[in-house]
């Protein structure tokens, strides 16, 4: 039995249709393939491959093998993203995360690619695209920051992975780093900077950092102690003043936007002033603020109080948003 879609809206040139009914098709397709081959060829269906054009191409089509290589090649593709998008659901993953998921995302979409031979690289293409719409430099920054991710080298020092980071995103962490410190503080954390990247943390510390142990509910191999991160900076790595206060504060942010609460406050400010180009950006930085210094204080009541606190000064200048960006904690 083949469970069919009972609807599909339409807007304009584009059409949406809900995802899990028509993978719900795709499985029964798949999981019925050997009774539909049976049944183009049965005595009952060859009155109606006579007489109806479409039902001989119908019959044409599923007697190709390379047409169930594609629906089989669809269903597993839809099955690996569908699996990493309630991973990112469950785990509530921080921005440091966001790189390595990528990379992750990547890897199986090749191994996808060469073991049902769809060739031409479309997907990558997609998921490139998507990567690039989605990007934020906060991605490299936390990646760069948090110990969690540290290479251990041929010499054994465990370093930074700024390998792993295109020369645009290498800048994009310069860029951010000196955004999120005082104009004074700049230099100075682009020079601890420097000294983290050549010589990154000690071996004993980082092995620490990125001890694993196994799930006894999930059975996977998770990190032992998630704050280590965060204990690190402020004890060991304490000489990293200017550094260490942005390292802290990036490498425990979420990537999802469950830290802040879209009101009445937000919708009525960006109804007023949506059309600017300038406002959404201001938007988008009182957002950043707001999730973020909830998640530092592990603060969320009176949401709607505090984010109209934050609107409303959305109607002061950009060096005031600076200002709040440099120490979150006052918000």
């Amino acid at each position: 039995m083949l469970r069919l879609p009972l609807s599909c809206s339409s807007s304009g040139s584009s059409k949406a249709c809900f995802l899990e009914p028509l993978f719900n098709l795709l499985e029964d397709v798949l999981s019925s393939a050997r009774a539909i081959q049976m049944v183009m060829h049965g005595d009952a269906c060859k009155a109606v491959l006579i007489e109806d054009h479409g039902a001989r191409e119908v019959r044409e089509m599923v007697g190709d093998q390379g047409f169930w290589n594609e629906v089989e090649a669809v269903h597993a593709l839809i099955t690996l993203v569908k699996e990493m998008a309630r991973r990112i659901e469950e785990e509530r993953l921080l921005v440091g995360q966001c790189l390595p998921l990528w990379e992750e995302l990547r890897a199986k979409i090749k191994d996808w690619d060469s073991k049902f031979n769809v060739g031409e690289g479309l997907v990558e293409k997609l998921v490139e695209r998507r990567f690039k719409k989605s990007y934020h430099p906060a991605w490299a920054a936390a990646f760069i920051l948090d110990p969690l991710y540290l290479i251990r080298d041929s010499t054994g020092k465990y370093l930074p992975p700024f390998k792993c980071l295109s020369p645009e995103q290498e800048k994009d962490v310069d860029k951010l780093i000196t955004r999120l410190v005082s104009r004074d503080e700049a230099h100075i954390a682009l020079m601890e900077l420097m000294k983290w990247r050549t010589e990154g943390l000690d071996p004993m510390y980082a092995r620490a950092v990125q001890m694993k142990e196994r799930d006894p509910v999930s059975g996977k191999m998770r990190i032992a102690n998630p704050q280590s991160s965060r204990l690190v900076w402020e004890t060991y790595l304490s000489e990293f003043r200017s550094l260490g206060k942005v390292a802290v504060r990036l490498i425990f942010l979420h990537a999802t936007a469950c830290g802040f609460k879209c009101n009445s406050s937000l919708l009525k400010w960006v109804n007023s002033h949506g059309r600017s180009h300038a406002a959404i950006d201001r938007a988008q930085k009182l957002i950043f603020i707001s999730a973020n210094s909830k998640f530092e204080r592990r603060d969320f009541s009176n949401e709607e109080d505090r984010d109209a606190e934050l609107l409303a000064m959305a109607n002061g200048d950009d060096n005031l948003l600076n200002d709040v960006l440099v120490d979150t904690s006052s918000v």
